[in-house]
């Protein structure tokens, strides 16, 4: 059996400053919604096409110095590539924060959560 390659860096770009990044969770809704009619049969009879968003949960280490002004990232690219050149990679532009937490944990580094929208994806 051969071995699997698998995706392996991301990277989030800000104002050209590379920041760590340790997950990411990104939701496509497609914009689709469920029309209901009233009708005998009682249930659905189609949908009807919208406005797709991309919605990105991030958590990002915090440097000791040089951390980034988490709440007013506008415009920042997130790359996910593989470590190797023959795979695609993802790219999130325009990513705008709408949410920063904090986490602290006994054992770990100190992190941040960021709740971002990406205006488009691209892969290439």
């Amino acid at each position: 059996m051969a071995l699997e390659e698998y995706l392996g860096a991301i990277v989030m770009e800000v104002d050209g400053q590379e920041v760590e990044i340790e997950s990411l969770d990104v939701t496509v809704k497609t914009g689709r919604k469920l029309v209901k009619t009233m009708n005998k049969t009682g249930r659905a009879k189609g949908f009807s096409r919208g406005i797709e968003e991309i919605d990105l949960k991030v958590t990002a280490i915090i440097p000791l110095t040089g951390e980034p002004d988490w709440k007013k990232i506008e415009g920042a690219l997130i790359t996910i590539y593989p470590v190797s050149n023959g795979g695609k990679r993802t790219k999130y532009y325009d990513c705008f924060t709408i949410d920063v937490g904090a986490k602290y944990t006994v054992d770990g580094e100190a992190k941040r959560d960021l709740t971002m929208a990406s205006l488009r994806e691209e892969v290439a």
